[in-house]
């Protein structure tokens, strides 16, 4: 697998609110979002949008922006996903960090405490150069799709 070296990491810094807080994770080595947590156990009913609170505040460098998106098999499993998809967090927030959560089921969601429930994606200015090839290099998940990270 070809990785595409980069000339510096993102520094980001963290702060835990409270003891609930967690430090957002990636669940393999090569995934791009970062799993984002609840600080508590919520309840949401069905067509309800409940702010879930992580219990965190972030610093981003000023070339780089924050999207909040959701998990792929939180929505498909059991429809719910941020409504606001994608939440952008801007450079200059130092808020805490919510998600919106909305239950498009007929049946009341329980989100437990340090459930994954978002993913941040942190996207920056500089470029991008595409190059054509004929096929693709395989990678431990390869075409697995929604969900197929294999954890909740």
């Amino acid at each position: 697998i070809e990785r595409v070296p980069l000339n510096n990491n993102f520094n980001i810094k963290i702060k835990l609110l409270n003891k609930n807080g967690k430090i957002p994770s990636k669940s393999h080595s090569d995934d791009i979002g970062y799993d984002l947590y609840a600080d508590s156990d919520y309840i949401i009913a069905p067509g309800e949008v409940v702010r879930i609170k992580l219990s965190i505040a972030i610093q981003l460098p000023i070339n780089v922006g924050g999207f909040v998106l959701p998990r792929s098999g939180l929505a498909s499993k059991y429809l719910i996903a941020p409504i606001n998809s994608p939440g952008l967090i801007d450079p200059g927030y130092r808020g805490e960090l919510m998600v919106p959560l909305m239950n498009y089921s007929k049946v009341t969601y329980t989100v437990k405490k340090h459930e994954r429930i978002a993913q941040l994606v942190a996207i920056t200015t500089e470029n991008l150069e595409f190059h054509e090839v004929d096929n693709l290099d395989e990678s431990e998940r390869s075409d697995g799709g929604f969900g197929s990270t294999g954890k909740n």
